[in-house]
């Protein structure tokens, strides 16, 4: 029984958590309770990990039963002197920090087998580690191990949410140990710019771009990345008793602090007003012309005019990286009484400066219902292309009283992926001459300027010429002396490139064919109707997925000239 109950307790001991020491547990006695003033302390008390151990002397890993001591571990602290004498070896001779130190602090272990009794024997030495990949300095030991974050309770939670709720928050200790002078002296020398994805600076902070974290509600704290194109959507909870004293649906929150035209500058750069637009509660918007008076939030008729529903950011920056001008555009509103929350809408986008923005149809790939774009180029230059990106390559569009003539000019843009067909009704009589009306045919189906290359990537650039291709033009004539163009069909060849997980969508082909017909010359008064058509279709011609392998390795084996010796 006596045996059995000591192995029982074993493994109770075995199951306790590691490496700490057995605390004495106090039961109150039947029928007592704890004091208010303990049980309140219990509850504040924040439950977090133990802290992270960085001194050497004190590191064991061989150390599993609690109180006791185990068998060959020469830095367990519960063994003894009796019991290191009894030990063979050391089963873990060397204890080291971080691998990734270039130099560290070493616990070594070792027995002296020739003493009476044998004894363990500890020293610590500096290890160098001969890597040249390595941290020569580190200012925070404790980021070298995984320490343990303070669990959430009901008490520190909101305090939790506040610090890590946002979409961008500093991981950093409180303090540093590092030598500011030095710091300062490399930061004097560096010429500051902003870099792809560095939130915005302003005078307090940086720029606002409010979206949802945990929940739809909005959070403030989200910063807006440069160069980093946004649009948010979030839940504000508003009532109109209070709507002028709720910063978050003011203009004024959003305009009144200046943007730093670099980081860590003191040249400002102002955010003005670019245009308000009011909407009713029934949806109706309305631009007003005098967009440079604030409007600010108050109460009229039991109703909060001037609540911010939306706000667009537009910053413009040079191509070293400055802030040179900031705009933002608002969409004001009304809230009645029965308004509880309110739904804010955030965008922000960014332009260089004396550039023009090129209206994309993917990145990089085509999206399925976004415009070709096409264009035309002269000798010695890139790719021009229309400002309408809706009118870059058309189609006749078809019309309600399918006549070819008063038809002329409606226009329908080709859309990646999807498959059109539209025509109208030409009606010849015998005073109609071929020539005038086979060109008021080619103007009819090809418009006044059809294009000469199509991208072949939805964000083709248009000074890089070769990710462009040229449009080939087929005709097919009958023998005829009078021939008229009747339908025009366009055939667009694309392929999925790139990786099976997210392929993109690229142009490789694209052909224009004209099919005319005979016209024969009617007898006076008589009259022929002839269908015009114009259509497009896209072909998919993407080779089917094959699974790639890499080729087994061919072993070149050179055996020695005296090999064979002395049989050969």
């Amino acid at each position: 029984m006596a045996a059995a109950l000591g192995r029982g307790a074993l493994l109770l001991i075995l199951l306790l958590p590691p490496n700490r020491a057995a605390e004495p547990s106090v039961e109150p006695a039947a029928g007592s309770e704890a004091p208010p003033e303990t049980r309140a302390a219990a509850q504040e008390r924040p439950r977090s990990g133990p802290a992270p151990v960085t001194d050497v002397a004190k590191l064991c890993v061989c150390d599993l039963l609690v109180a006791q001591c185990d068998v060959n571990c020469c830095c367990d602290p519960d063994c003894s002197a009796d019991e290191f004498s009894l030990f063979t070896t050391c089963s873990v001779p060397v204890v080291t920090g971080d691998s990734r130190l270039c130099s560290q602090e070493a616990a070594v272990y070792s027995l002296d087998v020739e003493a009476n009794p044998p004894e363990r024997i500890f020293q610590l030495i500096d290890q160098v580690n001969p890597s040249i990949f390595c941290i020569h300095a580190t200012n925070y030991k404790e980021a070298l191990s995984f320490s343990s974050p303070e669990m959430p309770t009901a008490e520190n939670f909101d305090q939790l949410l506040k610090q890590f709720g946002s979409a961008a928050f500093s991981a950093e200790p409180a303090s540093w140990d590092m030598n500011t002078d030095a710091q300062n002296l490399s930061d004097a020398n560096e010429t500051y710019r902003y870099e792809y994805g560095v939130p915005v600076q302003t005078e307090d902070a940086f720029l606002r771009l409010p979206s949802p974290v945990v929940s739809s509600w909005c959070s403030d704290a989200n910063p807006a990345g440069f160069l980093v194109s946004q649009a948010t959507k979030c839940t504000r909870s508003v009532s109109v008793e209070k709507c002028d004293d709720i910063p978050a649906v003011s203009m004024l929150f959003y305009i009144n602090s200046s943007i730093l035209a670099v980081p860590e500058s003191s040249q400002m750069v102002n955010i003005t007003v670019q245009s308000i637009v009011v909407q009713s509660l029934n949806g109706t918007r309305t631009l007003l012309n005098d967009s440079d008076v604030l409007r600010l939030p108050m109460i009229l008729d039991e109703l909060c005019i001037n609540i911010v529903l939306g706000v667009s950011y537009h910053i413009t920056y040079t191509d070293a990286g400055e802030i040179i001008e900031a705009a933002a555009a608002f969409v004001l509103g009304a809230i009645n009484k029965e308004a509880l929350s309110i739904q804010q809408s955030f965008e922000v986008s960014f332009t260089q400066v004396n550039t023009t923005p090129v209206p994309l149809s993917g990145n990089p790939g085509y999206v399925v219902g976004l415009p070709i774009r096409a264009g035309f180029r002269p000798r010695g230059s890139g790719i021009i292309q229309n400002a309408n990106k809706h009118g870059q390559l058309t189609i006749l569009r078809s019309t309600s009283n399918q006549d070819c003539l008063a038809a002329q000019g409606a226009r329908a843009p080709v859309l990646f992926g999807y498959n059109m067909i539209s025509g109208c009704q030409l009606r010849i009589t015998a005073a109609t001459k071929c020539q005038p009306l086979t060109q008021t045919l080619l103007d009819l189906l090809k418009g006044q300027s059809f294009p000469e290359y199509v991208a072949s990537f939805g964000n083709s650039q248009a000074q890089d010429v070769l990710d462009w291709v040229p449009i080939t033009h087929l005709h097919t004539p009958e023998q005829s002396s009078c021939q008229i163009p009747v339908s025009l069909e366009i055939e667009v060849k694309w392929t999925k490139y790139g990786s099976l997980v997210n392929p993109q969508a690229r142009i490789v082909n694209v052909t224009a064919t004209i099919t005319t017909t005979t016209l024969k010359q009617l007898p006076s008064g008589r009259e022929r109707t002839i269908p015009v058509t114009s259509s497009v279709v896209f072909i998919d011609i993407s080779s089917p997925a094959e699974p790639g392998y890499k080729a087994w390795p061919t072993i070149n084996v050179k055996l020695p000239f005296d090999f064979f010796f002395p049989f050969v």
